[in-house]
């Protein structure tokens, strides 16, 4: 049997018409949302909230009516978190742990859940840069990348899922990037463990969907964050891949001009949690739609020429032509 539906097909006497029935009745069942509305109010876990997405998000949630736990790595640190939530007239409880490290975040969420009864939403937001062409990029570059990106969400996951579980309901919202939906140049390690995120949470939507868990992926463009101001340094250890840090490079400088402010991302991370018409992707912010739908129309072998372009004015031409980005301005002039 398992031989036969990996080959695909449908069983004989089995129409597309009743698959497609089953199909929209899967579609009705899924996971319903997260709502402040409840005595007591949900708890939000929002990690990495001591700037950017996470901040805003930890900030927005709570002015909703969640009662939101600020997962920060140092807490001496958390000065502008806790003055944004003053301005707004809500309360925000901090946790000081690192998704980096299996037992700080085990005892973290142990507090939490101690102190709290639970976790109702998990917004896994903490995460680090990386660039880097693949041949230039250590192993270690690698490691770090993927301890902070892809494997912290997963030690939050199974601190928090188990009490969704059993509850037989919750929101897990994981902050991914446009770049897991593209390969994109000159961010191997950043770029590799973003893919990663996406896997992930593509396979934890299916198998928690029967427990009543939602999951969420949210695909930023470029939004104001401290992790672009962070994203200065390219190895250009052999000189080979010049041109690629110059392009990755000139593509942020023009998205950081129009850069999404972080407050909008929190909205989508809110909606995903609380929208009665749930999806799995959520992308937003600078770039980001217009980057995912040119990707998605193009064939593996155009992208792969897209980088064959030897001249920086031929590749910019082609790269708004096909994700509605101008990067021209910054890239140097082209000798003629």
């Amino acid at each position: 049997m398992l031989g036969r539906a990996m080959r695909g097909g449908y069983p004989r006497g089995q129409s597309r018409v009743v698959a497609s029935h089953r199909l929209a009745t899967v579609r009705t069942a899924l996971p319903g949302p997260v709502r402040p509305d409840g005595d007591p109010a949900p708890v939000a876990v929002v990690t990495g909230a001591n700037s950017g997405i996470g901040r805003a998000t930890a900030v927005h949630l709570a002015a909703l009516g969640f009662t939101v736990v600020a997962t920060v790595r140092s807490a001496d640190k958390a000065g502008k978190l806790l003055s944004l939530a003053a301005s707004r007239g809500v309360e925000v409880a901090l946790e000081e742990l690192d998704v980096a490290d299996d037992r700080s975040v085990a005892e973290g969420f142990a507090r939490i859940i101690g102190t709290f009864g639970g976790v109702d939403v998990l917004v896994n937001n903490a995460g680090i840069g990386g660039n880097g062409a693949v041949e230039e990029s250590s192993p270690a570059q690698f490691h770090e990348s993927f301890n902070v990106n892809a494997v912290g969400p997963v030690r939050c996951v199974a601190a928090a899922l188990p009490g969704m579980r059993e509850r037989g309901c919750g929101a897990i919202v994981n902050v991914s990037s446009v770049v897991g939906r593209i390969g994109a140049v000159a961010q191997a390690p950043y770029v590799a463990s973003k893919w990663a995120v996406e896997g992930i949470s593509e396979q934890l939507a299916h198998e928690v969907a029967p427990f009543g868990v939602r999951v969420a992926i949210v695909e930023p463009g470029i939004t104001r964050s401290s992790i672009f101001a962070k994203n200065i340094e390219a190895p250009n250890a052999t000189g080979a891949y010049d041109v690629h840090y110059r392009r990755m490079f000139a593509f942020y400088a023009a998205g950081i001009e129009g850069a999404t402010p972080a407050e909008d991302v929190a909205t989508v991370i809110a909606e995903a949690i609380t929208t009665t018409e749930p999806r799995l992707r959520w992308v937003c912010s600078w770039g980001g739609p217009s980057i995912v739908d040119g990707r998605t129309s193009m064939t593996d072998e155009e992208w792969v020429a897209l980088g064959v372009h030897d001249d920086d004015a031929g590749y910019a031409e082609e790269f708004a032509a096909r994700f509605g980005v101008d990067i021209s301005a910054h890239l140097p002039p082209t000798d003629h």
